[in-house]
């Protein structure tokens, strides 16, 4: 396998999502349809400062390639830094700026969405991942502005940067996960730059997915928040399905927990329950399930009450 990226085809990208984009939810997702993964939102000053945390988050399985890192800060010493020690690992194909990280903290760290208030200090940020970075690709993730939407600014600001591609939420900083997602800002976007642009925001199903790619003009999207309790939209993109079967839903759930529990031993039991909350909506009998997986500590018998609900 190369860790090319074939924009030209059209991909289906996995968003970087903290404490849900782990390695086992990319490497599930990336067996079952997505084209690329991303990993959770790293912190360029914890990159720097050689965090034990940071680098277990960076850890890949070998399923993804192509495999990219997206990194989140202002500071252009961090940034070089961080980029060095990443040039010094094996199997990543990109590094990805975060310009949308819309958390407070991320805000008053000059970091994240507060880039697109200074697109002149974005557009350094990124030439410095360029300029440092040994990877084959340099991206940045955006949102179409912070209170205004400037979507070709923005898409103008990381080209000129020399970002090889970008993905645009469709949404401002102050519209967060709330507001309306604009297609027709990131169809702006996108016939402003002749770098590919990737649509991301509130694609959860087949129909949302074909009516993004006819109003963006976008070949390629990317899922975040949409995959959470669904995992199987790459599956279902892939293939062209209206619905899933629900044998095809037990096979990726139980998949999903074998892999926390290798990933995480024994804590990926509980760690696994947050998921399970989202799996199990719509099935019959899901809060009884909910209430008996949250007192189940032993993976054997865990593994079995989920095999057991997702099979009904």
């Amino acid at each position: 396998m190369i860790d090319t990226i074939d924009f030209e085809q059209g991909i289906l990208a996995l968003a970087p999502l903290a404490g849900f984009t782990d390695l086992p939810f990319r490497s599930v997702v990336k067996k079952f349809g997505a084209d690329v993964t991303f990993s959770e939102m790293i912190s360029a000053n914890a990159l720097r400062f050689k965090s034990e945390k940071t680098f277990k988050m960076l850890t890949k399985s070998p399923l993804e390639i192509p495999y990219i890192v997206q990194i989140v800060g202002s500071d252009l010493t961090s940034i070089k830094e961080a980029v060095l020690i990443l040039n010094d690992m094996e199997g990543i194909a990109g590094i990805d700026l975060n310009c949308g990280c819309p958390v407070p903290k991320m805000v008053a760290q000059e970091a994240g969405s507060s880039l697109l208030l200074n697109l002149d200090h974005m557009q350094r940020v990124i030439e410095t991942i360029k300029t440092y970075s040994n990877k084959r690709y340099t991206s940045a993730k955006v949102r179409l502005g912070f209170n205004t939407k400037i979507p070709e600014l923005i898409a103008k600001a990381c080209e000129n940067a020399g970002a090889d591609f970008m993905s645009m939420h469709g949404r401002t900083r102050s519209g967060a996960y709330k507001a309306e997602v604009d297609y027709q800002a990131i169809a702006e976007a996108r016939a402003a730059v002749k770098i590919p642009v990737i649509a991301n925001g509130d694609i959860t199903s087949l129909e949302k997915a074909l009516h993004v790619m006819s109003v963006t003009g976008c070949k390629n999207l990317m899922i975040g928040r949409g995959a959470l309790g669904n995992p199987w939209i790459f599956y279902q993109l892939k293939n062209g399905l209206h619905h899933v079967e629900k044998t095809k839903i037990l096979e990726i759930v139980l998949e999903h927990y074998d892999a926390m529990v290798e990933f995480y031993g024994e804590k990926g039991v509980s760690i696994f329950r947050k998921h399970l909350h989202t799996y199990s909506k719509g099935f019959r009998e899901a809060s009884e399930f909910r209430d008996k997986i949250n007192r189940i500590e032993d993976k054997v018998l865990m593994r079995e009450a989920i095999a057991h609900f997702f099979a009904q």
